[in-house]
């Protein structure tokens, strides 16, 4: 069994793959994955499965050209996909390995997240600094054609392998874009990537001086960082923080724990996590609470996914922050890996996770307590109009 143990943001930058908040059983779920007794009507199922194979392999005219093993894959891979759930996945031998070498950060890509939603190859999120944000692609774009290739009967795997590439190389993704009417075609040239995991800057607004705390992952360094901002928070005293976890894919749910621990300085549940057969599991915070007490916008858009949401979501129902901004993305699922006998491997998802009021978000997504949309085609890419509202709305509290 493989529990996520590296940076799932280096994955996201070489693969563009979907949302890395499942990878964090290491964090919480100790188990190993338990294969179920078949039923009678299973084993019956089986037969026919045997049935249709004796057929090809007795009948088929171009039989001794057929490679058995990809024949295996091939069901292996159908039972998996008629899950209809985006980020369960089988994977041969090959592609377990180029998965893997991702994940150690070997390979680069256009920096975007992805995820496959009601057919529909979405954009998640641009990585900050990454070429897909610089060409410009925006959380919720569907990309209709990967050079010449359709992405209507792909899987999410399939989508990663054609996007991602050799730095310095070009693709051309079409994407079709809510409110514009034609199709609007983007070249991006793939680099190697290296993503922040927190920034913070400080804005004086009416005469007060508050903290932007932008987290745009929740990686291998992000608490580090974080704590290292929370220090610098103590010592500047300002009058509010804005804690910005817009464009945030996600990433290791345990950071996500460490990050509300310091907004809370007494112990209680982040998130709940609810499992096929399991008692269902409460992950609390420490209590460690250095910023307990400062006034606290939290800023969301749907390109802030996964731990992004746990953190957001934990925040409002106890009433700690204002949250403000746009509908999250709505992933509330947990994912494990687990290796198989020759090589190949199963990602599949293994549970579902809550909010301390027993919230589910998945498809769902958190809703601002106060909604601030922002419309691509008309906004003032000098003006952020979100977090000029997350400091009006501290000063005025």
């Amino acid at each position: 069994m493989k529990y996520q143990t590296s940076n799932p943001w280096k994955a996201i930058v070489a693969c563009v793959f979907g949302l890395f908040i499942g990878w964090q059983a290491h964090a919480m779920l100790g188990e190993e994955l338990t294969p179920a007794d078949p039923s009678d009507e299973a084993r019956a199922d089986l037969g026919l499965f045997w049935g249709v194979w004796d057929i090809v392999e007795g009948s088929y005219v171009d039989i001794t050209n057929v490679d058995e093993q990809a024949q295996i894959y091939g069901a292996i891979s159908g039972m998996v996909n008629a899950l209809d759930d985006p980020y369960s996945v089988f994977m041969t031998p090959d592609e377990s390995e180029e998965f893997l070498s991702s994940l150690d950060g070997e390979l680069e890509g256009i920096g975007a997240e992805l995820t496959v939603k009601e057919g529909r190859l979405i954009i998640v999120s641009p990585l900050k600094g990454s070429p897909a944000e610089a060409a410009g692609l925006l959380p919720g774009d569907h990309i209709y054609l990967v050079g010449e290739e359709p992405t209507g009967e792909m899987t999410l795997w399939e989508a990663i392998m054609l996007i991602r590439g050799e730095p310095g190389t070009d693709v051309t993704l079409t994407i079709l874009r809510e409110g514009v009417e034609e199709p609007i075609v983007l070249t991006i040239t793939r680099q190697k990537i290296d993503v922040p995991s927190v920034e913070l800057t400080y804005e004086e607004y009416e005469g007060q001086n508050f903290a932007h705390l932008a987290v745009y992952q929740f990686g291998d360094d992000t608490y580090n960082e974080f704590e290292a901002a929370v220090r610098d928070i103590l010592l500047s005293v300002p009058d509010g923080l804005v804690l910005d976890l817009r464009m945030n894919g996600g990433g290791y749910l345990d950071v996500s724990i460490e990050m509300l621990s310091e907004f809370f300085d007494d112990k209680r549940t982040g998130v709940i996590v609810k499992r096929l057969n399991r008692d269902d599991e409460l992950m609390e915070t420490s209590g460690n609470g250095q910023l307990a007490d400062i006034p606290m916008v939290v800023l969301i858009d749907g390109g802030s996914a996964s731990a992004s949401e746990i953190v957001a979501g934990a925040l409002q129902d106890y009433d700690r922050a204002v949250v403000m901004g746009e509908q999250s993305f709505g992933k509330g699922s947990v994912q494990e890996l687990k290796d198989l006998t020759d090589g190949s491997s199963l990602r599949l998802t293994i549970a579902k996770w809550f909010t301390p009021l027993e919230q589910s978000i998945d498809h769902t997504g958190i809703i601002p307590d106060i909604v601030v949309d922002i419309d691509p085609a008309t906004a003032d890419p000098e003006v952020d109009v979100q977090l000029d509202a997350a400091l009006d709305t501290l000063a005025t509290q």
